[in-house]
């Protein structure tokens, strides 16, 4: 775990500001989400009442538990990673301080390494395998970041409101 020579490997100790569990408030449809998996789960369904439940879940694993009992919106497998990668860009571009930790981090991979067997968002902690999918989308974060690249743009997944980001429509491969 940590920044070594191989990455960053686990959002535990000084990584944790990288976990979608630590506490840094995102506004998704002028709803206040406290932690990103908050959010994550309650972009899960269109209904903007579950949506507000969630987002008073007492913790991210409260809210992961409500995303995972509902009935997913019809688009879901198709937006996830979108949907993800615009609540990634939201926090960092909402925290500073956060912002640059994660452009201090270089060019090093960003590894999700996990002990609960995600192997879409992250990879497995003994083995290795999985897609890394957050990890990834967390490295797109740090590059556009690191290059500068701001914009405003309206999300037609979520409100309309205006929110200071880069919206690119690029594969996270």
């Amino acid at each position: 775990m940590g920044i070594n020579n191989e990455g960053i490997y686990g959002f535990r100790g000084r990584d944790y500001y990288l976990s979608n569990y630590y506490a840094a408030s995102v506004v998704i449809e002028s709803i206040l989400y406290p932690t990103n998996e908050h959010c994550f789960a309650a972009m899960k369904t269109l209904d903007l009442g579950l949506r507000k439940k969630i987002a008073f879940a007492d913790s991210p694993g409260a809210a992961k538990f409500m995303g995972r009992r509902l009935e997913l919106r019809s688009d879901w497998d198709q937006i996830k990673d979108d949907i993800m990668l615009n609540i990634v860009r939201t926090k960092f571009t909402r925290h500073h301080g956060l912002a640059a930790k994660l452009i201090n981090t270089g060019t090093v991979p960003i590894i999700e390494a996990n002990t609960w067997n995600d192997r879409y968002w992250g990879v497995d902690w003994s083995s290795g395998e999985g897609l890394n999918r957050l990890g990834k989308v967390l490295m797109i974060v740090r590059q556009e970041l690191q290059r500068g690249m701001r914009e405003s743009f309206s999300d037609p997944h979520l409100d309309g409101s205006t929110i200071s980001l880069v919206w690119l429509r690029k594969p996270i491969n």
